[in-house]
């Protein structure tokens, strides 16, 4: 297939309109009439999944978040952006980007996260998008668990279910504390504090909390305890969902599209340093 027709499939399900008027999504580079059989999904478009890309011959890297969201006056190879774009270009290997129209997208990003930490059946967006009357794109998601837990055990839950990344689950609230109903938003969720406690949920899991706002946050007594995820894990989850769909979406047509999931951990924080006084740790519930 030509990357137009593969682009075009994937926009069928995650449609570029639905992206933040700041976004920057779509083909970044590429010649649209070149063949793809090889698709390569990641969360960055960094240096690391370019090596990966090209090592495995990739004709297109689809990534959640852009390359070029920021100004961008050049993409001269002196810089980390121009090296990417460069490095792609010289191997004809095309770079799209599918950023918030996946995230509130149904299912997106926030879906197949929560699933990963546990949550089953029926789904609604946290922050729901006005423009579908149907109600169900938006940004976060509410469900609830199959059983009820305590926060510890959930806790637990979410951090074996997303990718192991050094500063695992950090969480504030009870840890004696009972979860049933739960809000997830994938990406950078300090702007929800305010609608999760507003939907009455027992816990908010999502990533880049601060520390003021957090801490402020959880004096509420209405407050749902929080867990912060790393940015990175809690938008993984959604690569093989985007990959699966885009696979049923050209099933039937004459084509031999590959796909591969990035095993490359792009985590910003590689590194964790604890003291030898194990403060902070969130321990099992003794047996």
């Amino acid at each position: 297939m030509t990357l137009r027709e593969v682009t075009g499939a994937f926009e069928a399900i995650y449609d570029p309109a639905w992206a933040a008027s700041w976004d920057a999504v779509g083909l970044v580079c590429g010649d649209p009439e070149q063949p793809v059989s090889r698709i390569l999904f990641a969360v960055d478009p960094v240096t690391s999944v370019v090596d990966e890309a090209l090592a495995w011959n990739a004709d297109l890297v689809i990534t959640h978040h852009p390359l070029l969201l920021g100004g961008v006056n050049s993409v001269a190879a002196t810089g980390p952006k121009g090296r990417v774009v460069h490095r792609l270009i010289r191997a004809g290997t095309a770079l799209y980007t599918a950023h918030t129209n996946a995230d509130t997208a149904f299912p997106g990003v926030s879906d197949a996260l929560a699933r990963k930490v546990g949550l089953t059946g029926e789904l609604r967006p946290l922050a729901p998008d006005p423009d579908d009357p149907a109600g169900r794109r938006g940004i976060g998601r509410v469900g609830r668990l199959p059983a009820t837990v305590s926060l510890r055990e959930f806790a637990h839950q979410a951090a074996n279910g997303l990718p192991e990344v050094a500063g695992g689950v950090r969480v504030a609230g009870d840890p004696d504390r009972m979860v049933d109903s739960v809000a997830v938003a994938g990406g950078a969720g300090d702007s929800l504090m305010e609608t999760a406690r507003t939907a009455g949920v027992d816990a908010y899991l999502t990533s880049d909390l601060r520390h003021h706002p957090a801490s402020e946050f959880v004096e509420h007594p209405a407050a749902p305890a929080l867990l912060d995820t790393a940015h990175w894990a809690s938008e993984h989850p959604w690569l093989d969902d985007a990959a699966s769909r885009l696979v049923d979406a050209l099933r039937g047509e004459r084509t031999n599209v590959d796909t591969r999931i990035s095993t490359t951990p792009t985590d910003a924080w590689s590194q964790a340093v604890r003291t030898s006084r194990d403060h902070g740790r969130f321990p099992q519930e003794e047996s």
